[in-house]
């Protein structure tokens, strides 16, 4: 029986259970570098790393393909005009099987990477999305809105989201393309809001007609949003940038007017509802912010300011949130009241994509019963981690979260304190960038696709250059040497690799190296030994500083904790082992070989989230079990974890973590 020594110092805390959720991608592409760097290494890591830490079956990690939605019906017509004769499911099921294999080439691996139209999964998320809805509706937060929408005169249709562009109406915001309700920055203002907008289909201005969809009244939950983040900052982890975008839509609603369009400001304010002003004397300010206490008094005085042609910007606020939409590509909603054969919008169902597809990995691994899900889902001992980007915070952390509430609540029965609540846990990854410049599908720069880059890099190159980038507080470039022109013919190194170094030249040296010594002088048996002080405290040091980055998702810094100890142990294999030699220091040696090999294990372990296929090639020549990934065998000996077939001889040239052929071939790097 093993006596596992404890880890010393505070430590902390993980749930019993777990979900991982990454962003679902949409079906009318293959993944980009942004989808998988900005987002899905990053769960997957952590997923891993959950795994090894409260044991893999307490772990469950789902993700899809966004089958449903605008940008897809509108890319599927698009490709039939140019000649594709398959069906939409055809092309959507496409994308989705070269999505999963891109992952699978990444070493990314879900529990369930499903789709929201197919098989099990789509079935599932048809019966969660009819749920959703009748539960909302029964709870009382569903109203029907006849809301405008726009009408394309010349072709006699009503246009979906991404079939309208123009400028978006918020105040300040910089994205490239405001579509119908939602900008490119995941802004939302209603469609009569949109400034300059021109179809697509014929190039002109649409009209707006009014047509009735259903809501979920988002607008009334400032108050309770606003808790929330009040909670969430003052007792957990979550990162507060993103809290404090959260908190920048639950302003009341606000119309900007610059005061040069103004001849007489009291005669203006005269016609508008109750309100405040703000900057209205400050005459550096070019601008007056007018603040009212609800929707509609501010889209009375936008009346106002239509009738006297003064343009205006609105301010981030939070508005009724559309769930219903006429698409023929999409899931059904269940009929209600008068309104009858609508579709979901892509958003809301997207929110709850994951809940359908935790349902499914669980029928189809038989664990538990129908509501087995809410245990994963909303007991006290389990959590939810989603990562996401930047740009889709409001949907997971305002919509999903009031949402979440609502399927418990009648709005009147909402606690007042809801610090009992298990709100899902969000990582919200900041832009990783294509050089300097931001990238996408839709803007003027082209985001490489990422099973291109395994042209050029390994996996494992990738995943540690992408999780030592820092996403997590700032925007930060990616910069492949082979693919910006600037950088291409520029004399120095391709610094994609930097990271992937440590892996490849000097941990995959120092394992080799113990090894090949103790085929040297021990004929692969390991003498027995006490671990040095030293080394003890050196991995300590490291596994307790770990595990809190990675509580923490602070994925940067766990890469230069590895980063440090790995060359600790270098430096010290290197030094002694010169010395052991030197004076053919066989007591000396033995120790330093002991001493290494425990390393070896411990890093080996802390880098199995990180660069799995190399980790458990090391695991095979260690001889070791599935146990070595357990973090209740972390700072135990090798004896802990052995399968009891002792080491694997290891053949010259072996190396545990590859680099290309072509790197191979120009090893300057």
């Amino acid at each position: 029986m093993i006596n596992r020594r404890a880890i010393p110092g505070e430590r902390p805390v993980f749930p019993k259970r777990a979900i991982i959720t990454a962003g679902m991608p949409y079906g009318n592409k293959k993944l980009h570098f942004g989808h998988v760097g900005g987002m899905f290494v990053h769960a997957d890591t952590f997923a891993r790393f959950m795994r090894d830490r409260i044991g893999s079956e307490n772990v469950i990690f789902v993700s899809g393909t966004d089958c449903y939605g605008s940008p897809i019906d509108e890319a599927y017509k698009k490709l039939v005009d140019e000649g594709f004769t398959g069906t939409i499911e055809d092309y959507v099921m496409g994308n989705h099987l070269t999505q999963k294999q891109t992952l699978a080439d990444y070493e990314i691996e879900p529990n369930l990477f499903a789709a929201s139209a197919f098989g099990e999964g789509g079935e599932e998320h048809k019966k969660v999305s009819a749920w959703v809805f009748e539960t909302l509706y029964r709870n009382g937060w569903l109203e029907k809105l006849s809301t405008p929408q726009f009408f394309d005169t010349e072709k006699g249709v009503f246009l979906n989201g991404r079939q309208v562009i123009g400028k978006c109406p918020i105040e300040g915001c910089q994205s490239e393309h405001g579509y119908a309700d939602e900008c490119s920055l995941g802004h939302q203002y209603m469609p009569s809001d949109l400034i300059n907008p021109i179809s697509t289909l014929s190039g002109k201005k649409p009209e707006i007609r009014y047509v009735s969809n259903w809501y979920f009244k988002l607008d009334e939950c400032r108050d309770l949003m606003q808790k929330m983040v009040d909670f969430l900052r003052a007792n957990t982890n979550t990162r507060k940038n993103q809290l404090n975008t959260i908190e920048e839509f639950l302003k009341p609603p606000c119309i900007y007017v610059q005061k040069k369009l103004v001849s007489d400001m009291d005669a203006l304010r005269a016609r508008f509802p109750e309100h405040e002003t703000v900057d209205l004397e400050e005459e550096k300010k070019q601008s007056v912010t007018f603040v009212f206490k609800d929707l509609a008094d501010r889209d009375a005085a936008r009346k106002v300011l239509d009738e006297l042609t003064i343009n205006y910007r609105t301010g981030k606020t939070l508005v009724p949130f559309r769930l219903s939409g006429n698409a023929s590509w999409g899931v059904p909603v269940p009929d209600k009241e008068d309104m009858t054969g609508f579709t979901f919008w892509v958003w809301p169902e997207s929110l709850w994509a994951p809940i359908s597809f935790s349902k499914t990995y669980m029928k189809q691994n038989g664990i538990g019963g129908e509501d087995e899900w809410k245990r994963w889902w909303d007991d006290e001992d389990a959590k939810v981690y989603q990562f996401i980007g930047e740009d889709n915070i409001y949907f997971y952390g305002i919509a999903e979260m009031a949402m979440a509430v609502g399927l418990k609540y009648r709005p009147e029965e909402v606690p007042e304190d809801i610090s009992n609540f298990n709100f899902p846990h969000l990582v919200a990854n900041c832009h990783i960038l294509f050089g300097d410049k931001k990238a996408s599908s839709s803007g003027s720069v082209k985001p490489p696709m990422a099973e291109d880059l395994l042209s050029l890099y390994s996996a494992e190159q990738l995943r540690m250059h992408f999780l030592s980038l820092g996403l997590a507080s700032k925007s930060v470039g990616f910069k492949p040497k082979p693919l910006l022109p600037e950088l291409k013919d520029a004399p120095g190194k391709d610094m994609v690799l930097k990271e992937g170094n440590l892996l490849t030249n000097v941990f995959n040296r120092i394992v080799r190296s113990c090894f090949y010594a103790l085929q040297k002088y021990y004929d692969g048996n390991l003498p027995e030994r006490e671990l040095s002080d030293k080394i003890r405290e050196l991995a300590e040091n490291a596994v307790i500083e770990y595990e809190r980055l990675m509580y923490n998702h602070e994925f940067h810094k766990v890469t230069y904790t590895l980063d440090s100890f790995i060359r600790e142990v270098n430096k010290y294999w290197v030094g002694n082992i010169r010395e052991a030699d030197s004076n053919d220091d066989d007591a000396l040696r033995s120790q330093v070989l002991w001493d290494c090999f425990y390393c070896v294990k411990v890093i080996t372990t802390l880098l199995h989230p990180f660069a799995p296929v190399g980790c458990e090639m090391v695991r095979e020549y260690l001889g070791a079990d599935d146990r070595l990934w357990s973090w209740d065998y972390i700072l135990e000996p090798l004896s802990a974890v052995s399968n009891g077939q002792g080491f694997k001889f290891l053949e010259p040239r072996i190396d545990f973590f590859k680099k290309p052929e072509w790197q191979l071939a120009n090893d300057d790097q």
